[in-house]
């Protein structure tokens, strides 16, 4: 090859230098382009998520919880606290992996100590693999917390919780309530005031490392400690009461009973019992109808405990007076073809002997002499018809009827308690207004230590005349209801019980009444169910009750016996139970 041939070589340039010098490059700037478009897009257009992946990694919030607060008597004593227990949990994902489920003598233990089928235990791990956490079973005692621990078993683990305790058990059971198994209150005081028991826990918000170091503390949310729930109960009268109507509703065979014990000055329930009652500790298998409240809930014609107020109404309006004699001659009237009586012919009665009597055509003829809407504006005035302000869940306010036309007959039956329907609680607010001076008191379970002004609905002269009516009741008429050392007063009460077209067979038997009688300071209602033996009436079967509930009453109150008797006696002999 000749010198110029070499030269005319050296001098041409390969063709295909520049086209791959330009992919080369326009490839590595589209990826240096895109990788810019990507980070832009990231950083700026959606940055959440790259924030949200960091924060998984680094960002822990601490919570701090808080028990639920107590619930207690006036006097401090505890009738709901919280304990410590602690929760079993399973991640079944940490299970599967680690081969746990080939511990089978463990997973037994597990399962004996929990009271549970092993196969149905393992089986729920089995069916969720890929799960985080699956509930084994929820509040467990501390100590078999600690034996489950030393189980060791790979994806089994314990959380801290608390757990709802009542001391006073089936005592206290219908006015304290109970919560569910997330600590949420569904009956009684615990739902009234799940708000104020429950407060609120606290947060602490912080950043860590790799090795889980604290590096940065982002935020604190102080907890908000619950608060205690003061009751205007007294444990100590609670008890009382629930022996004596427990006892009364067994010995008489009935259904179901109440009592419910008042401060007439304050209008403080210092105790509220129903039988039959309920362990809050254990609801397993109880049935529905006993968690119901009855004082408050169960509505039935009042029956003669209504017939003060009818003599009250009377002297009211100015028909009649203390003094008052009322002939009821020849102890039966019909008022539009139907028929008002009384079990003999009493003739004249004066004002005290027609309670002492329980006197039907007595209170009929004072209530047809007055005009119809003072009376029934008096039997609204005390308050049937609307609940007594306590506040609990369930109270019903009764059924008193507001209508334009009453017949004769109707009004009649008012005044001895038929054609309304009012409750256990209804009944106390009423007898605390006559025990005060006339003054009709909101009710209240928790407690007061300032007396309430209230609204007066009767004179005290009057109230003071019908106080003294009552006393010759017991002293004369219910005997069985007798306190000894104290005077009291009160009025027996036998409704016969309501059925779809008319009355039925069954009864309920009541006592109403206040000590001491010359100054007032409790007022004591029992209401007995459905009696099943031969005593129904409420001179039987809850005068008694009535009786050593309010004996045991003062005492605990310490307030000292009354021995002087001064009770105007009955000009006519008898006795009734109505």
């Amino acid at each position: 090859m000749t010198v110029a041939n070499k030269r005319n070589k050296a001098k041409q340039k390969p063709s295909t230098v520049a086209w791959r010098f330009y992919v080369v490059l326009s490839v590595v700037v589209i990826i240096y382009g895109s990788l810019m478009a990507r980070a832009a897009y990231i950083q700026v257009v959606e940055p959440d998520m790259l924030k949200k992946q960091g924060d998984m990694r680094s960002l822990r919030t601490a919570a701090n919880k808080v028990q639920r607060g107590s619930v207690l008597d006036r006097n401090g004593r505890e009738l709901a606290v919280s304990v410590p227990v602690e929760t079993v949990w399973a991640d079944p994902k940490i299970v599967m992996d680690n081969n746990a489920l080939a511990m089978t003598d463990h997973w037994q233990a597990l399962a004996d100590v929990l009271g549970q089928d092993v196969n149905k235990l393992t089986s729920r791990i089995v069916r969720n693999p890929n799960k985080r956490f699956v509930y084994v079973e929820r509040q467990v005692s501390p100590v078999m917390a600690n034996y489950i621990k030393e189980l060791k078993i790979p994806g089994i683990h314990l959380r801290k919780e608390s757990k709802r305790f009542y001391p006073s058990g089936e005592v206290s059971a219908h006015v304290v309530g109970f919560t569910n198994v997330d600590d949420k209150g569904i009956e009684g005081i615990e739902r009234v005031y799940n708000t104020l028991l429950t407060g609120t826990g606290g947060k602490k918000k912080f950043r860590k490392d790799a090795k889980g170091r604290k590096i940065e503390i982002l935020s604190v949310e102080e907890a908000k400690p619950p608060k205690d729930v003061v009751l205007s109960i007294d444990q100590r009268i609670q008890t009382l009461a629930y022996r004596e109507l427990k006892g009364a509703v067994s010995a008489f065979k009935a259904t179901s009973g109440s009592v419910i014990v008042a401060d007439v000055h304050t209008g403080e329930i210092l105790a509220m019992v129903n039988s039959p009652s309920y362990n809050p500790n254990n609801r397993s298998n109880t049935p529905v109808h006993k968690l119901r409240n009855r004082a408050i809930t169960d509505m039935f014609e009042p029956g003669s405990t209504m017939k003060p107020l009818s003599l009250l109404t009377a002297m009211e309006f100015g028909v009649a007076e203390g003094s008052t004699i009322v002939n009821t001659h020849p102890g039966w009237m019909r008022l539009g073809g139907r028929r008002v009586s009384d079990p003999s012919n009493r003739g004249d009665l004066t004002m005290e002997e027609i309670l002492i009597h329980s006197s039907n055509m007595g209170t009929a003829k004072l209530i047809l002499s007055l005009p119809k809407e003072f009376l029934l504006d008096k039997f609204f005035d005390v308050g049937f018809g609307e609940d007594t302000g306590t506040g609990l869940v369930g109270e019903s306010s009764g059924m008193m009827h507001d209508r334009a036309r009453w017949s004769q007959f109707e009004l009649a039956t008012l005044s001895f308690g038929y054609g309304l329907a009012i409750t256990p609680m209804q009944i106390a607010r009423f007898y605390t207004a006559v025990a005060n001076g006339g003054k009709k008191l909101p009710f209240t379970i928790l407690k007061t230590d300032k007396q309430v002004e209230g609204e007066r609905i009767f004179s005290e002269h009057h109230t003071a005349d019908l106080r003294t009516m009552l006393e010759g009741v017991i002293e004369n008429g219910a005997k069985k209801a007798k306190v000894e050392g104290y005077r009291v007063g009160g009025k027996t009460g036998t409704s016969i019980k309501a059925i779809a077209g008319g009355y039925g067979n069954d009864y309920v038997g009541l006592f109403a009444g206040m000590a001491p009688i010359d100054n007032p300071e409790v007022v004591v209602v029992v209401v007995i169910n459905e009696p099943g033996g031969d005593l129904y009436h409420g001179g039987d079967v809850a005068a008694p009750v009535f009786s050593r509930v309010m004996k045991g009453t003062m005492q605990v109150l310490n307030i000292a016996p009354d021995n002087t008797r001064v009770v105007t006696a009955s000009k006519k002999k008898g006795d009734t139970n109505a």
